[in-house]
């Protein structure tokens, strides 16, 4: 057999072995859809296995910010490499993880003073929860122990966070009886506050009244909501709920893990609404979709009042904690995107988005289109064929991840105009199909 047969009965092989075992997320092991092998990446590209090259114009769910095989990052990693990949947290610490957090705290909201390093987004959702009811246990309340949050959110898999996500629309309602039963309030029908209308927060004003005194906290995703349904809101509604968190006494809690690190157009999307939060989540971007970290920031408030009784002990403890070579990676990463001109670029990407997807809204099939920072959303009016639809784009040179009605873009920010047009010519041309 030649070298070139062997090649591909080995492709063949290994694809058809992790078709028959391998889980991939939200999906069947029965009856999978398609999966694309990818042999590479470098800048904007996907280069699959069968040598077809694919624009990413999802960034591996939003992470990969300055695209694939960068030279900073690569450097960063194998810096690290020859002093350690990894060490455990507890007992230990290295100059990774505290570089990382004096970066971090540089940047972050300025009352954002302790850093909890996890392993991923979702994990990060638990501490900050955990951090929450942990607060208000030590400094006597007990009974303040549920969360409130409004629909269309989404914090992650883990059960802690499924709790809060949305139990009817989201993805885990198979879960509903055995969580955590939240409190949920309908999410504001204004996207901005052009739009704003004072009884946008009604709803949730009323919920916070009845309940605030079985309230640990209010979390949210600022501004944009991600997996739950790809919605913007305005930021006085972000504005209205810090005021009225304060006037019951209830901690406030973001989750920035889509959204951080100048998706939205500022650093992080509490900004849009110049409000500081008691417990911010992070993730995703954070290393530049190189690996997993995440992290739980909060307040002297907060930490001072876990410390309050006479534990003081804020239990969780992951065993890639702080992992050295992802803490080493993403300070090269904040670094990157600091030194770029991020916010020209983003404004950029926003700027074309609405030029170019603006003759969706003329189609039939098409129920709204919206555009927020480098995010372009279209929402169909019936729930997409992810399987034909993905082999289309797949076709046009083009990889995107359409869920439910949903089908939209978070490329890295270093795409050109010429490949963001590709992107948004795939998405007009899939969208005018009959």
């Amino acid at each position: 057999m030649s070298s070139q047969h062997s090649s591909n009965a080995e492709q063949v092989n290994w694809i058809d072995f992790e078709r028959a075992h391998v889980w991939h997320p939200y999906a069947s092991m029965k009856s999978p859809i398609p999966v694309y092998p990818v042999k590479r990446a470098a800048g904007v590209y996907l280069e699959f296995e069968d040598g077809r090259m694919v624009i990413d114009g999802m960034s591996s769910w939003w992470s990969a910010i300055h695209g694939y095989n960068v030279p900073e990052l690569n450097a960063a990693v194998e810096a690290q490499l020859k002093d350690m990949s990894h060490v455990m947290f507890g007992g230990l610490t290295h100059k990774p993880a505290a570089k990382l957090a004096e970066k971090l705290l540089e940047v972050v909201p300025h009352n954002m003073n302790h850093i909890f390093f996890s392993d991923s987004g979702s994990v990060s959702v638990e501490v900050a929860m955990k951090m929450a009811l942990q607060f208000w246990q030590a400094t006597g309340k007990p009974e303040k122990n549920r969360l409130l949050t409004i629909r269309s959110g989404y914090h992650g898999d883990t059960f802690g966070a499924m709790s809060v996500c949305d139990p009817d629309t989201g993805m885990h309602h198979l879960f509903s009886s055995i969580l955590a039963q939240q409190i949920f309030v309908d999410a504001p029908r204004a996207t901005c506050d052009e739009e704003w209308d004072s009884s946008d927060i009604d709803a949730f004003a009323s919920a916070i009244k009845v309940h605030h005194h079985e309230l640990a906290a209010v979390i949210l995703e600022p501004i944009v909501q991600g997996a739950g349904g790809m919605c913007f809101y305005a930021p006085e509604f972000l504005r209205q709920v810090r005021r009225l968190c304060d006037e019951h006494n209830v901690l406030l809690i973001v989750d920035e893990i889509a959204t951080g690190f100048g998706r939205t157009g500022t650093l992080f999307a509490c900004e849009h609404a110049g409000i500081e939060p008691d417990i911010m989540c992070i993730g995703k971007a954070l290393t530049g979709g190189y690996m997993s970290l995440a992290a739980t920031l909060c307040s002297t408030h907060v930490c001072d009042g876990i410390h309050a009784d006479s534990s003081g002990v804020l239990m969780h403890g992951p065993t890639f904690m702080a992992n050295p070579l992802a803490c080493a990676v993403a300070l090269a990463s904040i670094e990157l995107l600091l030194s770029s001109d991020w916010q020209m670029d983003v404004a950029k990407i926003e700027g074309q988005l609405n030029a170019e997807l603006d003759i969706c809204r003329q189609l039939d099939r098409v129920a709204d289109v919206r555009i927020k920072g480098a995010i372009g959303v279209i929402e169909m009016h019936e729930a997409i064929d992810v399987e034909q639809v993905q082999k289309e784009l797949i076709n046009l040179g083009v990889w995107l991840r359409p869920f439910g009605k949903l089908l939209y873009t978070m490329p890295p920010f270093i795409i050109s105009g010429h490949q963001l047009s590709r992107i948004t010519s795939a998405i007009t041309q899939v969208c005018a199909k009959a």
